[in-house]
């Protein structure tokens, strides 16, 4: 009978896939201002791709012991396409959690990529692959595969909850966690961001872009901008 650290939830509800694939080339810190700067990892958890890598996903949750990666295999086992594998290893990172040949398989599945709370190894040939994997750290130091771990339960990763099906989007600044029953209104308020940052970038090309609110802001605060007198030119 499945307990607490020894189980696996096959299947969890996914967002439809072309809802999630509006969550595409979005930058994750868009996300991170609609959602008032939270639900970001820690920045510690980086990618170990080349520049330019961009991932969104379904979480595929697992909790694992930190020196272990048996849980790990078996969800890349019943990942669908596009899932993103995100791993609570408690931070550590003394033990790798996947390398090479995991994220080898993994591709072959066309799983959409891992983000593990906790260190990889064979980085350079993990990079090669161009399976987008964010991770804590790395070491040469391989994993055990005895358990115990959960598969599909709510985690923490990064210092973030996350639990099965929840939208994953990660780029060269880091990863952010969209809560799934959250996902349909952030996903607009972000295309709405955008769209203004769009015309801010556009408004500063032409020299228009109405700078007034930093004053505004500085008398809220009570603070007189002063001039000094005694300049000579």
């Amino acid at each position: 009978m499945a307990s607490t650290g020894y189980r696996v939830i096959v299947d969890f509800d996914r967002l439809d896939r072309s809802l999630v694939d509006g969550f595409k080339n979005i930058a994750t810190s868009v996300f991170g201002d609609v959602m008032g700067r939270m639900m970001v990892m820690n920045y510690a958890i980086k990618p170990i791709n080349q520049p330019g890598v961009h991932m969104a996903g379904s979480a595929l949750t697992v909790r694992t012991h930190a020196s272990d990666n048996l849980l790990v295999h078996k969800a890349m086992d019943i990942a669908r396409p596009g899932d993103i594998i995100v791993v609570d290893a408690s931070g550590d990172t003394e033990h790798a959690i996947i390398g090479e040949i995991m994220s080898f398989y993994a591709k072959t599945k066309r799983i959409g990529g891992f983000v593990i709370d906790g260190a990889i190894r064979d980085r350079i040939g993990i990079a090669k692959l161009g399976l987008p994997v964010f991770a804590k750290g790395t070491t040469p130091r391989g994993p055990y595969k005895e358990g115990p771990g959960e598969v599909n339960t709510t985690i923490s990763c990064g210092n973030v909850p996350v639990s099965p099906g929840d939208i994953i989007v990660g780029d060269d600044d880091g990863v952010v966690v969209i809560p799934m029953d959250e996902a349909h209104v952030i996903l607009e308020k972000a295309l709405e961001l955008t769209s203004k940052e769009e015309e801010t970038m556009r408004s500063i090309g032409q020299g228009k872009w109405d700078r007034s609110w930093v004053d505004e802001i500085l008398r809220k605060k009570g603070i007189e901008l002063e001039t000094n007198n005694n300049m000579t030119l």
